[in-house]
């Protein structure tokens, strides 16, 4: 398959010539996971980082009550890991499972590090990455303390709304922190404004 999404996703977050991103991607293979499948189990140490081309993930713990609770959703295009595990190779405490039938690129950490020690645009872009990411991070740690889930709910709608179209609600409802009836409650009050 082709690495054109792949290769323009580096394109996209930083300015880097065609011929440094081949070079990065050569190692990627591509393969694909049908829906609810585990990409990366919990309590494992993920060995491959893996670039989602198509499709939709989550990554969810098990409460103490054993209930999952979502703790993120990824859409097409982005990395998909437990960057953790795999840098540090420690165990994930958390599970990766598709929510679509997905497509993804993979690659092993030695290539990633000897992409870090051999391309300077590759340590920058990866740099950048890890800012975005680390925002992402933030930027939902504070909405989950500061908003009420009305906000979230349509902040949600209307930043990303492709995800209400691929994802189940039980899902979002515990991407949210909300039960079911409540986010039912709020799709209700919301539509009759």
């Amino acid at each position: 398959m082709c690495k054109l999404i792949l290769n323009n996703y580096f394109h996209s977050l930083f300015p880097i010539q065609k011929e440094i991103v081949e070079k990065i991607t050569e190692s990627f293979c591509d393969f694909t996971l049908n829906k609810n499948t585990i990409l990366i189990n919990k309590d494992t140490i993920s060995i491959k980082t893996y670039f989602l081309q198509k499709g939709y993930v989550r990554s969810y713990i098990l409460n103490e009550n054993n209930e999952e609770v979502t703790t993120n959703i990824y859409s097409a295009p982005c990395f998909v890991n437990d960057f953790l595990s795999f840098f540090k190779k420690q165990p994930t405490k958390e599970i990766y499972k598709t929510i679509t039938d997905c497509y993804f690129w993979e690659t092993d950490l030695e290539n990633v590090q000897a992409n870090f020690h051999n391309i300077a645009e590759f340590r920058e872009f990866s740099r950048l990455l890890f800012v975005i990411n680390y925002s992402k991070l933030n930027d939902r740690l504070i909405e989950m303390v500061s908003q009420k889930a009305e906000t979230r709910y349509l902040n949600l709608l209307n930043h990303q709304p492709h995800i209400f179209q691929q994802v189940s609600l039980k899902i979002i409802a515990s991407y949210l922190g909300v039960t079911d009836s409540t986010l039912s409650r709020i799709r209700k009050e919301i539509s009759k404004i």
